[in-house]
């Protein structure tokens, strides 16, 4: 029975049994050139001690189907055939086995049943397990059968002892075989998965390549020991334009965000990222001043094997800004511009309006020139703001501490915005107001509570309150600023310090303001070493807390 191709068979199956092919010959060639090894030793011996017997026609039969199998298990491709064609082989060897049996006897040649029985048990499952026990058994039988003496105890071995060894070699050699089957499949299966696996990841590994070489964003991924183990096309391209992102920087220099200030060469972020640091948004610019220049946002994020915990290596996120932050430059430059130009007619206007109001005026006159008066100041003031926003935005905000009491600041801020509170029956409290000496500027700081108080006042309610709290809380100088007014909702609050931006309960309401003064105010503080926060809830309130570090003053 000639095997044939099944069209329903996996490939995989079938180039595994093509691989198979070859194997299957090697075994039955090996397992029948043993046979016919032991057969020619076999035939040696009896040509040396009775040369006779080999002219014998039973002894002939048996040699010559000893050496036919032989032959046949040389020349035919048995990976073409079913299985169970083998089996023809060693059926054959028993066969041949018996009739040498029957001719000598006396030389003990039964051993030989030892070799069939096991390739039958080996390879052949139960069935040639079976088979192989039968036919030994039989054999045995047949040649005690066959001699013409009465049963010895030579021949109790023939019938009892030889046919239960070759039973049991028979169970132990099919038994040992199914256990290595059953691991060679185990071990197929595992193989096959981990093949799986090892494609899969593969797969993973590409589309991941290809997601990132696709992205706009460079990023670098470190091992362990700072070696750059991937780097995706955009910082390739990032790299070739501007070798200051790679450890030779074509650049001597790489500055700071405020363009002016260089990086000592181990804070540069690409060497910190490469030592195993984490950090977040470090903005560089790469290009001497004067030059085409590029800006660059960097994130560093150190990487955790999963099966101990430990360090893995760092990943290297850059993106390029420089449109962005040049489009930022170019607003506050038009910005500051236009303000400038505005103050000077604004402060002109301001002062012909306080000699016309100091002169004697009809009383029809004085309210809407004190009106002008009163929206030239609030205009000023807007002005004023986003100057000094647009100053900032250009150069580091600077500060100059010097000994000062914060609560008399705070008072003095107090005082001068109670015209203001009066206008809409707002009662300020300072009862929780300390006096506690710092080392601060006080200019900057007395501009941090105007702005807060300020605004405490004027998103207030009519007949509101503002409650004002000062007092030395560890190593920390704590005000705080409550007010019952309009709030701000969750959403908006992170927006807060934002420049320009006013919630929506403020644009859909009359009170005028720039979205610049929180901004600001935060920047003071944190130049101070402290920090501005806010608490709100829209429609009951905000509180806005300030804390700068104690300085004891000389």
């Amino acid at each position: 029975m000639k095997r044939t191709p099944n069209p329903d068979q996996d490939p995989g199956t079938a180039a595994s049994s093509d691989r198979r092919g070859p194997q299957i010959n090697r075994s039955v060639i090996l397992s029948q050139l043993l046979f016919g090894s032991a057969v020619l030793s076999v035939l040696t011996l009896i040509q040396w001690f009775a040369p006779g017997r080999l002219t014998d026609p039973i002894m002939f039969t048996g040699v010559v189907l000893a050496f036919v199998a032989t032959g046949a298990a040389l020349l035919v491709p048995w990976n073409r055939f079913d299985k169970r064609w083998i089996m023809v082989l060693p059926v054959t060897d028993m066969v041949a086995i018996l009739l040498l049996r029957i001719e000598t006897p006396e030389m003990g040649l039964g051993v030989l049943w030892f070799l069939p029985v096991i390739w039958l048990s080996t390879y052949f499952g139960l069935t040639g397990t079976i088979t192989a026990v039968a036919l030994a058994t039989l054999g045995s039988w047949a040649t005690v059968a066959i001699e013409p003496s009465a049963i010895t105890l030579s021949s109790f071995t023939l019938l009892v002892l030889l046919p239960l060894v070759l039973s049991i070699v028979a169970a132990s050699t099919h038994i040992s075989s199914r256990r290595d089957h059953a691991q060679r499949t185990l071990m197929r299966k595992q193989a096959s998965l981990l093949n799986e696996a090892f494609v899969s990841a593969r797969h993973h590994e590409q589309l991941l390549t290809e997601v990132l070489n696709t992205v706009t964003f460079g990023v670098v991924r470190f091992d362990r020991d700072g070696v750059i183990t991937f780097a995706n096309s955009a910082h390739t391209r990032m790299h070739d334009r501007d070798s200051a992102l790679p450890d030779r920087p074509r650049h001597e220099v790489v500055y700071q965000a405020d363009r002016t200030t260089p990086f000592r060469e181990d804070e540069r972020p690409f060497f910190r990222s490469q030592r195993g640091e984490a950090f977040d948004d470090v903005l560089i610019w790469v290009g001497n001043p004067g030059e085409d220049r590029h800006a660059y946002f960097m994130t560093s994020r150190r990487l955790v094997d999963a099966r101990d915990g430990s360090f893995d290596g760092t990943i290297l996120v850059s993106g390029e800004v420089t449109t962005e932050l040049n489009a930022i430059s170019a607003r506050d430059d038009l910005i500051a511009s236009v303000s400038h130009e505005l103050r000077t007619p604004l402060t002109s206007i301001l002062g012909y309006l306080e000699l016309v109001l100091d002169d004697d005026l009809p009383d029809h006159a004085r309210p809407s020139l004190e009106i002008v008066e009163r929206n030239s100041n609030r205009l000023l003031d807007l002005v004023t703001e986003i100057l000094s926003a647009s100053r900032q935005a250009s150069k580091p905000l600077e500060i100059t501490p010097v000994p000062v009491d914060l609560g008399t600041t705070v008072l003095q801020s107090a005082e001068s915005l109670l015209p203001r509170a009066r206008e809409r029956d707002v009662v300020v409290d300072t009862s929780g107001v300390r006096n506690v000496l710092t080392v601060a500027d006080p200019f900057r700081m007395r501009q941090v509570i105007d702005n807060v108080l300020s605004n405490a006042i004027k998103y207030n309610v009519d007949h509101g309150r503002v409650d004002l709290a000062l007092h030395q809380q560890g190593e920390e100088l704590v005000l705080t600023v409550r007010d019952t007014g309009i709030g701000i909702s969750g959403e908006e609050l992170p927006k807060l310090f934002e420049h320009f931006f006013r919630s929506a309960a403020v644009r859909n309401s009359a009170v005028h303001g720039s979205g610049l003064g929180m901004g600001i105010a935060r920047e003071i503080v944190r130049k101070h070493g402290g920090d501005l926060t806010v608490e709100s809830t829209l429609g009951s309130g905000t509180t806005v807390t300030v804390t700068v570090p104690t300085r004891a003053a000389p």
